[in-house]
C-alpha cells in the first residue's frame, strides 16, 4: 500500500463519517428550534397564569369589599331598629336607602364570587399548560444533549436515545392542545 492510498482511504473515512452524521446534525439543529419555540410558548403561558391570578386577586378583593359593606350596613340598619331615634323620619329614608344598596350587593355578590371562581379556575388552566410545556423543553434540551453526544462519540445509539427524548419532549408540548 502507498502512502497515497492511506492517505486516499481516511479522507474517504472522514467524508462517509461526515456524511453519516448529517442527519445528526440536522436532527440537533431542529431540536433547538423546537426548544427555543417550547421555551418561548412556556414563557407565555407562565405569563397568563401570572396575569390571571392578579384579575382573580382583584375579583376576589371586589367581592369582599361588597361583602364587608352588606353586612357592615345591615349591622347598622339593625342597629337603628333598636335605638330610640328623635328624627324617625330620617332614619327610615337612611334605612330605605341602606336597603336598596344591600339588595343591590345580594344580587351582585353570587355573580361576583362565580366571576372569581372562573378566574381561579383559568389560573389553574395556564399553570397546567405552563406546566407541560416546561416538561417539553427539559425533554427537547435532554435530547439536544444526548443527541450531541452522537457527534463526539459517532455511536448512532445516542442518538436514537435523543430522538426518544425528543419525541417526548413534543408530545409534552403538543398535549397542551388536548386540554380544555
Amino acid at each position: 500500500m502507498e502512502a497515497n492510498e492511506g492517505q486516499e482511504l481516511q479522507e474517504n473515512a472522514e467524508k462517509a463519517s461526515s456524511a453519516a452524521m448529517r442527519p445528526v446534525a440536522f436532527t440537533m439543529s431542529l431540536l433547538a428550534v423546537l426548544v427555543a419555540v417550547t421555551t418561548v410558548l412556556g414563557h407565555r403561558t407562565h405569563t397568563e397564569a401570572v396575569l390571571s391570578q392578579n384579575q382573580a386577586t382583584d375579583q376576589w378583593n371586589e367581592y369582599q369589599a361588597k361583602k364587608i359593606r352588606e353586612s357592615d350596613t345591615g349591622q347598622m340598619m339593625d342597629l337603628l331598629s333598636v335605638v330610640a331615634l328623635t328624627d324617625k323620619d330620617g332614619a327610615k329614608k337612611i334605612a330605605g336607602r341602606d336597603k336598596e344598596h344591600i339588595d343591590k350587593w345580594e344580587k351582585e355578590l353570587p355573580g361576583d364570587k362565580e366571576k372569581a371562581e372562573s378566574l381561579e379556575a383559568k389560573v389553574e388552566q395556564a399553570e397546567l399548560k405552563a406546566n407541560r410545556f416546561d416538561l417539553g423543553e427539559a425533554l427537547l434540551e435532554i435530547a439536544l444533549v444526548v443527541c450531541s453526544i452522537t457527534l463526539l462519540t459517532k455511536q448512532r445509539l445516542y442518538w436514537f436515545i435523543g430522538m426518544a427524548f425528543g419525541i417526548g419532549g413534543i408530545l409534552s408540548a403538543a398535549s397542551v392542545l388536548l386540554l380544555q
